[in-house]
């Protein structure tokens, strides 16, 4: 019964993949699905909506987290943080160094933002209307852009994977992201140096645009709207908690939105809830979004992804296939298995968030030190997750920056950290050296 409830429920999204349906539908339906297993198994309606609270309940903190996100996305805009972290880093731009620069500028904002979707709708758009003035390919900038989005998606304090991960192993997310940071030096430096190299061998033309008279029509661009960024690295730096910091980039971003941007409270108001509209039509194509509303959607699959959680964890709907993989992990590494798993969970959850949560389901046996299990989903779900090529991570990025499926193929970043990865576990194991 176990499988069939599982073969349906990727019949589910499959479907809703093939027919352009959104994911929710899907996610939705498969709730109702494995309640009736749950009902079959002997469990009441009751129990299993206990079930569901006690997964959605471990959410909570994340949950109340994506508002705190929503309103510092859609102030950064409003407040000419994000414009102005652009325009000072585009003197930094040459056609020769492009690629590589582009892939740093959106590590930057994405480390800044820990939103991948919403650097690619911003320094992700720019890095490609500026590519496309100067002649360099769209599926070379489309794999940096990606390469870059999922480096701050991945280890920023104000990402919600980064948050998601450390929520579900108990773990501490600042010491996530210093483990973080060391597992991506290599490939980091290896990625700088192929785009480099790349940038250098492929021919380009063009001019850059004036990116500071653009978003002068909408911003007074000034270093006091750095701020904000400013605060929110300082605070990071010193470990002060999530929320805190995140309300640290906030609030100074309100008082420059109202005092400097010369916003008005209701604009402001408008702005954290609905996300920020620019009055310049041709900023607007660049700065829009954020808000409370652009985290609906994410907070809706965090939530019926925690109800499933919660239903797996008491039906034992899993059992079968954790038992499978906690084999696997002994002839393996436990990082081969959930890199593997983590391929298999995002090849039919198409989204990272519920991804992520099956990964841990199936594989939290493989690794008795939560540190370590934290940083194997960190290397391999996470960033394996926009390669997916029917990945929601992957694709919606991609279509925010109008660049070519074929751009995942460059996304060198997302490659480099598991096969590095992997190399560390085997070599580990070899030769019995804590990794």
């Amino acid at each position: 019964m176990e499988t069939i409830t599982l073969l349906l429920f990727c019949a589910l999204l499959l479907f809703c993949l093939i027919f352009h349906l959104s994911i929710l539908y899907a996610l939705a339906a498969g709730l109702v699905i494995f309640l009736i297993y749950g009902r079959k198994r002997g469990f009441s309606f009751a129990e299993l909506l206990n079930m569901c609270l006690e997964g959605i309940k471990t959410a909570g903190n994340i949950l109340t987290t994506f508002v705190l996100i929503g309103i510092l996305t859609a102030l950064w805009r409003a407040s000419g943080t994000i414009p102005a972290i652009i325009c000072y880093a585009s003197v930094l731009i040459r056609p020769s160094i492009f690629l590589l620069v582009c892939f740093l500028l959106n590590c930057a904002l994405s480390f800044l933002t820990g939103t991948s979707l919403g650097t690619a709708a911003t320094m992700g758009v720019i890095c490609v209307s500026v590519a496309t003035a100067m002649g360099i390919p769209a599926f070379l900038v489309g794999g940096a852009v990606l390469s870059g989005a999922y480096f701050g998606d991945r280890c920023s304090p104000v990402s919600t994977s980064a948050l998601l991960v450390a929520n579900l192993t108990g773990t501490n997310i600042f010491d996530n992201i210093r483990a973080m940071m060391k597992t991506a030096a290599i490939p980091f430096a290896i990625t700088s140096a192929l785009y480099l190299l790349i940038g250098l061998l492929i021919p380009h033309n063009g001019n850059l645009p004036d990116l500071t008279a653009l978003f002068t029509r909408e911003f007074r661009l000034h270093w006091v709207a750095l701020l904000p960024a400013a605060l929110i690295l300082l605070l990071s730096f010193f470990r002060v908690p999530v929320k805190i910091t995140m309300l640290g980039g906030i609030l100074p971003a309100l008082l420059i939105c109202r005092f400097f941007q010369e916003w008005t409270w209701q604009d402001i108001l408008s702005f954290s809830l609905l996300g920020y509209q620019a009055r310049d039509t041709a900023v607007a194509g660049m700065m829009n979004g954020g808000g409370l509303l652009s985290m609906a959607k994410v907070g809706a699959i965090v939530c019926i992804s925690s109800a499933y959680s919660g239903i797996f964890h008491r039906t034992g709907l899993l059992g079968s296939i954790r038992r499978f993989i906690l084999l696997l992990s002994e002839k393996a590494t436990p990082f081969c298995t959930t890199l593997l798993t983590a391929i298999l969970a995002v090849s039919i959850s198409c989204n990272q968030t519920l991804g992520t949560m099956l990964t841990q389901q199936l594989c939290q046996d493989t690794e008795t030190d939560r540190q370590r299990f934290a940083i194997d989903l960190e290397d391999t779900v996470i960033i394996i997750a926009p390669l997916i090529p029917w990945s929601i991570a992957g694709a919606t990025p991609l279509a925010a920056i109008g660049a070519p499926t074929a751009s995942i193929l460059f996304a060198f970043f997302l490659y480099l950290v598991p096969v590095c990865g992997l190399i560390r576990s085997f070599f580990s194991k070899k030769y019995h050296i804590a990794h």
